[in-house]
């Protein structure tokens, strides 16, 4: 497995942007609270430690990751100061095939509105075989989706903006 021994979320490779002149909003599921909440916290600390200003974050909850693309659609069609939505999430694998369609739905989804809008929807949604693996990668020992989310945006609002 590619991140057996490895933290996802060092960045210390790469140079990232400031992010004081842009404005995002953070959409995050209420299913799977727990995890999706440490995905929130770690998103937000990182906006803010790369200079993204509090008054320039919006959170909104949504009641679960199915629910992260309407809510981008939304905040895009309401917002357009907006430079990109992060949406956090987590689906983990039961005994149906709910997980597939979920899955599949929300990477097709949040794709599709960040095209339609010119704007960065980053997919910052676990979509793990168990419980143990979604503690790793929310602040466990694979890091944190959320920093890496956010870390994402702000990359690509500042492609968006420069180019």
């Amino acid at each position: 497995m590619a991140t057996q021994l490895k933290n996802l979320s060092d960045f210390s490779h790469t140079t990232v942007p400031d992010g004081k002149n842009y404005k995002f909003a953070i959409a995050v599921a209420e299913w799977n609270a727990a995890i999706t909440g440490s995905l929130y916290d770690g998103a937000l600390k990182t906006l803010l430690s790369n200079g993204v200003l509090e008054e320039n974050i919006i959170s909104v909850p949504v009641p679960g990751s199915f629910e992260l693309t309407g809510a981008a659609e939304i905040l895009l069609s309401k917002r357009p100061e907006l430079d990109g939505v992060i949406c956090l999430g987590c689906v983990i694998q039961g005994e149906t095939r709910h997980f597939d369609f979920i899955c599949q739905a929300v990477a097709s989804g949040l794709t599709d509105v960040s095209i339609k809008h010119s704007k960065p929807v980053i997919f910052g949604v676990l979509t793990t075989d168990d419980q143990q693996q979604a503690v790793d990668r929310s602040g466990g020992k694979h890091g944190n989706k959320g920093d890496e989310a956010a870390i994402t945006a702000i990359k690509m609002a500042h492609l968006n903006a420069t180019v």
